[in-house]
């Protein structure tokens, strides 16, 4: 027969047993809880990465469209230098009609117009200088190459 001594073991290892399962399923829920405020975040970081990747592909499309607009700066800079040179070649093949004599450099006539070497320099006509297109404060203020990366 069971005795009074069985029953009180019983009962208390079914106490200790539901116990048990309480703090179990407390667990369960805070870790459910956690879960939930987890998959939240996940969700939140999410949108922040999609957003980072949106503003990542609006900056890329900014520098290509600065790095186009350099370009064209840059060929139209080529562009006016090849044509002042030919211009100024130009000028020094073919003497302008108005000066039909030559004239000797005032350098020449003191004799200033010699280089290291000994040589005297020679002139065709006028020299003239190009214009800078960037003035000289203009220059000490901006880098001489552009780092872009």
């Amino acid at each position: 027969m069971v005795s009074l001594e069985q029953i009180r073991l019983l009962e208390s290892k079914v106490s200790r047993t539901i116990d048990y399962v309480k703090k179990v399923t407390e667990e369960k829920n805070a870790l459910k809880e956690k879960l939930d405020s987890y998959q939240k975040r996940i969700d939140e970081l999410e949108v922040l990465v999609q957003q980072f990747k949106q503003e990542q592909n609006r900056i890329e499309d900014g520098i290509l469209s600065a790095l186009d607009r350099l370009n064209q700066f840059e060929d139209a800079l080529e562009s006016k230098l090849s044509t002042e040179s030919k211009l100024s070649s130009e000028s020094k093949l073919s003497p302008p009609a108005e000066n039909k004599a030559p004239q000797t450099p005032p350098a020449a006539k003191t004799g200033q117009g010699k280089k290291d070497g000994g040589e005297e320099k020679k002139t065709a006509g006028p020299i003239i200088a190009p214009e800078p297109l960037i003035s000289e404060d203009d220059k000490s203020s901006e880098p001489e190459e552009l780092d872009i990366f």
